[in-house]
């Protein structure tokens, strides 16, 4: 037995630290225990006490006789490193340190938590905690943590790193008949951690889903690894709070000031096919139907209600989730047209009036069901006086357990009328819901993991580049002492990647730049050559669209004039003269390091207004092609890439290739921290797109 099954299904449990007192941790672990109905040896461990609640007590591990497979700790925190040295002496494979009092302490507590961790790890002991609250497994009956009364058996598995939230979660589930397989406080995370929780629930056969609450993630590569293996079998439900964006107010680059720990920990989520949730009613609305209904094929859903109202708020929310309603096949419409009263709506949504019985639930249920079109139903009530709530709740139970290949939900509206009809709903499986927008929530995050699930294998495209040009770059930047890349050194990269940037020359005279604007060929652009400055528009560095070389010396002139009075500490070397791009969308293509997830890339609407219209979006590196689309067309202004009202849309297809190069270099050399290429300007199909700026930020790998 390892040492998580050892957690999960112990035959033995010692409590180290058991009281007398009602009260005390303890006295109430021990109470847990035995009302658990606990079937193996319970071992109280107290010097100080010869039995506790009528079990004979023991004064330390040792004087049990017998190696108990799970030890639960809950001695002051300066006792604790003797009990783990006396585990690790007996063999014990698994231990809970509920004590608090280490890192989240101090720096003393700090260093007793490595002490603790060092001796349990040289003896392959497992600890959960410290400052936890404990483990609890239904089906073994186990409750060894103060969290309250152990949950009915059911398939979700619960970690959390909150010991207070996980005792919360108890108390909600008990109220609302949630059913857990193993619940879990990991606490400090001495040992194991969100990983290994994980890992065991996705291996877990009495598991169906994945659930949890987390503030910190400490190895985000392999977070992303574990989650996505997890998420091919059961959907993971995170609650992730302590996100804040403090540290992208810092960043130079467009990319880095719109990342974000928000942005990092969505497109993360996304590509791990982690399912976020923003509270525990959301959490457990979509555990229940997780756990209990099948996944959905696709987005056509079926609405039956015996209200019009409450079939248009349904179809509302369908609307706006995305999802479509079914269009119902001849031989449903003929179904529905025989089997229901004239006055029905037999159309999606169904209405069945408001004095359906149960038997007209019974023929929409069944036909709906039946259809190819549909891939999932929502099944609405509103208790009239002749409503016959718990039998129309059977009879949802009996026509969705028949064919159990489509989800069914329900959302039987009211109060007092409806109490029995929901015991009966969640007796037979079927999710009950208080609002259709909650119901059609769930119904949309069934069908996006469905979708997620189906995908095709990730395959990462390698174009050919030139490497070496790149690393002699970075090398001599860095040695010496350079940390931001100007434009220039920018695109020398790009261009060792396969992009294309405008001709260009850096002047040191007017009447240079007047030559070298006549040899590129008019009209051109005039920008500030100075690696110090990254964001050149800021202090008028930048000037398009000139037309004649008196124009472009006159803006040469007042360049060099008017910026080193505004930087008077900056040496501007020349102004880079540079073929202007004159059609084509401006999009940008960007990176920030992120430094638990690593390269994420961004995608968005270009130009000055990127930080405005803040239409971004950001993806793990590397992409696929299938990815490097998806986060054009997850923008709010793809329509105007792809082509509105008959206009001809721009190479959608040049700019996932774009992406992808940049993935790759931002991949292959670690040391970038950032990146813009801001505006790149893409044309029509079969036309160059061109990087017309760009910017990096480098540090030693």
């Amino acid at each position: 037995m390892t040492g998580l099954d050892c957690l999960f299904n112990p035959q033995s449990v010692a409590i180290v630290g058991a009281s007398r007192e009602p009260g005390k941790v303890g006295h109430e672990i021990v109470s847990a225990m035995l009302a658990a109905g606990f079937e193996g040896q319970i071992f109280p461990v107290n010097p100080k006490a010869d039995e506790i609640e009528g079990l004979p007590c023991f004064p330390d591990l040792p004087a049990i006789g017998a190696v108990p497979e799970l030890v639960v700790i809950v001695v002051s925190s300066k006792f604790v490193l003797k009990v783990i040295e006396q585990c690790a002496t007996l063999g014990v494979k698994a231990a809970v340190i509920i004590t608090s009092g280490f890192k989240e302490s101090g720096d003393s507590g700090a260093e007793l938590e490595k002490q603790v961790s060092r001796v349990a790890r040289s003896h392959d002991l497992r600890l959960v905690g410290p400052n936890c609250i404990g483990v609890m497994s239904t089906r073994a009956k186990l409750n060894a943590s103060f969290a309250g009364e152990l949950p009915a058996v059911g398939g979700v598995g619960y970690l959390s790193q909150s010991g207070s939230l996980l005792a919360a979660i108890v108390d909600m589930a008990n109220a609302s008949g949630i059913g857990f397989s193993k619940l879990i406080s990991i606490g400090n995370k001495a040992d194991v951690n969100e990983l290994d929780v994980m890992r065991h629930f996705g291996e877990d056969p009495e598991t169906e889903v994945v659930a949890g609450y987390l503030e910190t993630i400490g190895d985000g590569d392999a977070f992303i690894r574990q989650a996505e293996m997890v998420s091919q079998r059961k959907p993971i439900l995170l609650i992730k709070s302590g996100v804040t964006d403090a540290g992208a107010r810092a960043a130079s680059s467009h990319t880095g000031r719109l990342a974000g720990t928000e942005s990092a920990y969505e497109c993360v989520f996304e590509r791990a096919g982690v399912i976020r949730c923003e509270s525990i009613k959301m959490q457990f609305d979509l555990a229940r139907a997780f756990a209990n209904q099948p996944l959905p094929l696709g987005g056509h859903v079926a609405v039956i209600a015996n209200a019009g109202g409450a079939g248009i708020m349904a179809a509302d929310a369908i609307d706006r989730g995305n999802l479509e309603l079914a269009p119902f096949s001849d031989e449903t419409m003929q179904v529905l047209t025989t089997g229901l009263p004239k006055a029905a709506n037999i159309s999606n949504p169904i209405d069945l009036l408001g004095d359906a019985l149960s038997d007209r639930y019974e023929i929409a249920l069944s036909a709906v069901l039946s259809d190819p079109g549909v891939d999932s139903v929502l099944v609405m009530l509103s208790p009239h006086a002749t409503t016959e709530c718990v039998t129309t709740a059977k009879t949802v139970a009996r026509c969705a357990n028949a064919q159990s290949e489509k989800p069914v939900l329900a959302c039987f509206l009211g109060a007092g009328r409806i109490r029995e009809a929901v015991e009966v709903l969640r007796a037979g499986g079927i999710p009950q819901y208080d609002s259709p927008e909650s119901a059609v929530a769930t119904i949309k995050a069934m069908s996006t993991y469905s979708r997620w699930r189906a995908r095709p294998k990730r395959v990462v495209k390698l174009f050919p580049v030139n490497r070496h040009r790149v690393e002699r770059v970075i090398r001599r930047h860095l040695r010496q002492g350079v940390h931001e890349l100007g434009e220039v050194q920018t695109k020398d990269i790009l261009q060792a990647y396969g992009f294309v940037t405008p001709k260009s020359a850096v002047a040191t005279t007017a009447e240079q730049a007047a030559n070298i604007a006549a040899q590129i060929g008019y009209p051109v652009v005039l920008k500030v050559w100075a690696p110090e400055i990254i964001h050149k528009t800021d202090v008028g560095g930048v000037k398009t669209d000139l037309t004649g070389s008196q124009a472009v010396m006159d803006a040469f002139d007042l360049m060099m004039y008017r910026i080193p009075k505004k930087l008077p500490d900056v040496n501007i070397p020349g102004i880079l003269v540079e073929q202007m791009c004159t059609t084509g969308r401006e999009v940008i293509l960007g990176m920030n390091r992120d430094p638990r997830f690593g390269p994420l890339m961004m995608f968005g609407m270009g130009g000055k207004l990127v930080e405005v219209l803040e239409d971004v979006v950001f993806y793990p590196a590397p992409l696929t092609a299938e990815e490097a689309k998806e986060m054009l067309v997850s923008t709010r202004t793809y329509e105007l890439l792809a082509g509105l009202r008959g206009e001809e849309g721009v190479d959608i297809d040049a700019i996932a290739e774009a992406l992808q190069r940049l993935s790759q270099l931002v991949t292959e050399f670690p040391q970038i921290k950032e990146i813009d290429i801001n505006p790149f300007v893409v044309g029509l199909a079969g036309t160059t797109p061109v990087a017309a700026d760009a910017m990096m930020t480098i540090e030693p790998a």
